[in-house]
């Protein structure tokens, strides 16, 4: 997987901006990582079915997740983010 450009949905902004600032930290840091090497299997990367058929989603620590949806030409919409149980409540 080849990452060109990341954008942030209003949710994913909305919701990053309500965490913990070391959680915050720590998603810069793996959003750096990411660009790098999305592959990399600390993200753990999860195609998800269902309501959220066409998401992916990667861990950022053992508590929280990203969910993004791969554009067509390459870019990445990070769509939202939270705990582990945030895809339940899509």
């Amino acid at each position: 997987m080849i990452i060109k450009n990341i954008y942030y949905g209003k949710a994913f902004i909305k919701r990053l901006k309500s965490l913990p600032p070391e959680v915050i930290k720590t998603v810069l840091e793996k959003e750096k990582l990411f660009r790098m090497n999305p592959l990399h299997s600390s993200f753990r990367l999860n195609q998800l079915y269902s309501t959220l058929r066409g998401a992916w989603s990667i861990s950022i620590s053992s508590n929280y997740r990203i969910i993004f949806e791969r554009q067509a030409n390459g870019d990445i919409l990070f769509a939202s983010i939270g705990r582990y149980d945030l895809y339940k409540n899509w």
